[in-house]
């Protein structure tokens, strides 16, 4: 028998009418706790709107977390963007992280002792 860690949740939609979406914030694991033991590290993801917020993200990878970094809604400004993987190289050499690209307009910066792997995972 299989154990699905995913509980499936009740929609509002009457029944034979599929849901329109999957709210994610309302998904739990069912080990979620890990056992009463605390987590050594996260994964922050976090959306970057300007400059000046980019202070409060790298404190998370300073604290020790790993930081998903969306930059969407400034992808287009160049100096800004220039500014922030300035910013961000300077963090992950100065804690002896990492920093890489993982999608169009996402970024990952890990703390010290956690490295990206470049190379994709193909399926067969």
């Amino acid at each position: 028998m299989v154990k699905r860690p995913f509980k499936k949740f009740k929609s509002e939609a009457p029944p034979g009418e599929p849901d329109k979406y999957i709210d994610l914030g309302e998904m739990y694991y069912e080990g979620d706790d890990l056992g009463g033991f605390p987590a050594k590290m996260r994964i922050k993801v976090a959306e970057l709107h300007r400059y000046e917020d980019l202070g409060d993200l790298t404190n998370q990878v300073y604290g020790g977390n790993i930081l998903l970094l969306d930059f969407t809604p400034i992808a287009n400004d160049t100096l800004t963007m220039r500014r922030i993987t300035n910013e961000l190289r300077a963090v992950s050499r100065d804690i002896g992280g990492d920093l890489a690209g993982v999608a169009k307009n996402m970024l990952i910066v890990t703390p010290e002792g956690v490295k990206v792997d470049r190379t994709k995972i193909k399926g067969i």
